[in-house]
């Protein structure tokens, strides 16, 4: 009797058989854990047997995609570890213990079909045609920043060019053309990719609002929606439209792209298809594992992330392990880590033509030293090499700000080198500045708030954030700029097993966090009812955990599940007084 096995990945979906074994395989199969791969493609997966029955499902870790490989600390042959960051998956169950209480794993049957989305690219074919020098062009603005010439038609990608991101975390390294927000608020079209504020930048869209409040912003239909925040802002945008994943979008009878989901983070993370005449240009953004891994080969351009060190782990996290010869290894390791894995990625698509970018940002603030000098990222140039090394067909290019890519050109010639064009020498590649005291003024408005005067605000706030019933209690401090507690500052426990705020640590057993915030920060994200992300992703908090172990509900919570609607600190001020 042949097996086959099957899963559910996302909506529009065409069936698919992704394992076949025949009976002599599947007598094969061993009591405990087993790692079987497809012949055809090498794709792995782990099958579990016991004397009840068969369990199975892709060896791929669903918190950054990493594969799974024998626990060897498990006698029991139930559990596999993941080769990136230690998660451990409980086969027999399909739950992750590593951390507890996060994910279930998704469990193919026997019987087993995959349901698969199809190559949604693939819809509607259109044969590519001669482009002119000049119709398509492409130039770098900063960060994830890219301008797009598409006959008579300009788009422009994530236009983050003013201001800090993640609070006051990050600041933009490259030095925008002087002409960049002219050449936003003339744009046809943005696309912004997801919510992260080095994407979509508020100090930016405020700027484009007071000239060009019905400038057409194109997202996707993320659980989370992309412009949650919007109304809250203040910011008047008028012309913003959410689209389904995996569909066209057709601007004129030559131009049309597509928005695709992540596979790691369908809630929050997107990237881009956009093709004109036939020509496709790929933008896997910041996806872990963009549209699941299935992505459109042999694009004319594709471009995606590199740098790495978008996240406060691990160097915001202190005692244990966490020595700085520990995070410098550790960090290094993940780096080398990335670089492979967008190498190898670059590898299987085979791009005409390579560019790595969003990745250029600095810890810029004085008071964010360490960071800057402990949160070492990649260098393109690296990648290139390791691209040229394993796949010398494809051409890289690394722009400078405003430097050009002209397609039409660039596909004329067997090296793609010729369109290549370089920024003039007059222009500033690195900024050297930034107005630090106009944000952090900003920010530090909130220290101030009166209901802050009320320490009942702390089970009101935890209330509204709804995360309870998980035995975890963290201890919050609130700190000046070194991380030093100030005087007339918070510091207080939450034992969100039943949301209590308790005086000090229950004597049951249960994770502790304790947690430093810069006040200024930590303030403003209560007041506004703004997402953890700030804190942790802008390095804003120091962290200590016992036992050493990542709480993923918590952070899931926190960074992406808060209510989209903030915090009616009118109605606490008023209860407060009645």
């Amino acid at each position: 009797m042949n097996c086959i096995l099957g899963y559910v990945v996302m909506a529009a979906q065409a069936a698919k058989t992704v394992l076949t074994l025949d009976a002599e395989a599947v007598r094969a199969l061993k009591v405990g854990i087993n790692f079987v791969k497809n012949p055809e493609d090498r794709k792995c997966f782990i099958i579990y047997k016991d004397q009840d029955g068969v369990r199975a499902c892709r060896n791929q870790c669903k918190h950054q995609g990493g594969l799974f490989m024998k626990d060897i600390e498990d006698l029991h042959e139930r559990t596999v570890r993941c080769t990136k960051h230690n998660w451990k998956l409980d086969v027999k169950a399909m739950q992750y213990v590593n951390p507890p209480d996060s994910f279930m794993q998704d469990e193919l049957g026997l019987e087993l079909v995959e349901l698969n989305p199809p190559d949604p690219w693939l819809t509607d074919p259109r044969g590519a045609q001669e482009l002119e020098a000049g119709e398509v062009t492409i130039t770098y603005l900063t960060h994830a920043c890219m301008q797009l010439k598409l006959g008579q038609r300009t788009m422009l990608f994530d236009p983050w060019l003013t201001g800090p991101a993640f609070a006051r975390g990050w600041w933009l390294l490259h030095q925008p053309p002087e002409d960049s927000f002219e050449r936003l608020c003339k744009a046809d079209l943005v696309y912004i990719s997801h919510m992260h504020s080095d994407h979509l930048s508020y100090p930016t869209l405020k700027t484009v609002s007071k000239k060009r409040p019905d400038l057409p912003i194109y997202v996707g239909d993320t659980s989370r929606p992309v412009f949650w925040y919007l109304e809250k802002s203040g910011i008047t945008l008028t012309n913003i439209n959410v689209v389904p994943f995996g569909v066209w979008q057709n601007i004129d009878e030559h131009l049309r792209f597509m928005i695709l989901m992540d596979g790691v983070h369908p809630e929050m993370d997107t990237c881009v298809v956009v093709e004109y005449k036939g020509h496709m240009i790929l933008n896997t953004v910041d996806c872990t594992r963009p549209n699941g891994g299935r992505l459109p080969t042999g694009v004319d351009v594709m471009m995606s992330d590199f740098a790495g060190g978008a996240s406060g782990f691990p160097m915001t996290f202190t005692g244990g392990k966490y020595t700085e010869i520990w995070k410098a290894e550790f960090i290094r390791n993940e780096r080398k880590k990335l670089l492979n894995y967008k190498a190898q990625l670059v590898k299987s698509l085979q791009p005409k033509i390579y560019c790595p970018f969003a990745g250029y940002f600095v810890e810029a603030h004085p008071s964010d030293l360490y960071i800057k000098t402990t949160n070492t990222k990649n260098n393109p140039d690296d990648l290139n090499a390791l691209i040229k090394k394993n796949s010398p067909g494809i051409t890289t290019w690394t722009p400078k700000p405003g430097s050009v890519l002209d397609l039409g050109v660039a596909l004329k010639d067997p090296s793609r080198k010729a369109g290549q064009i370089e920024s003039p020498n007059s222009a500033k590649t690195y900024k050297d500045s930034w107005d630090f005291s106009l944000y952090l003024d900003e920010l530090s408005l909130a220290i101030d708030a009166e209901f802050f005067q009320h320490k009942s605000w702390i089970p009101f706030y935890y209330n509204w954030a709804g995360f309870k019933n998980y035995n975890l209690v963290i201890r919050v401090i609130e700190t000046n700029d070194d991380f030093e507690p100030v005087f007339g500052g918070y510091d207080y426990l939450v034992d969100f097993l039943d949301l209590s705020f308790p005086p000090r640590r229950p004597d049951r057993a249960h994770a502790y966090l304790e947690i430093k915030n810069r006040i200024g920060v930590m303030r403003h994200v209560v007041k506004h009812g703004l997402l953890w992300d700030n804190l942790y992703i802008g390095f804003q908090n120091r962290i200590s955990r016992d036992p050493d172990v990542y709480h993923h509900r918590f952070w899931n919570h926190f960074q992406i599940e808060l209510p989209t609607t903030g915090p009616d600190w009118d109605l606490f001020l008023q209860n407060c007084s009645g």
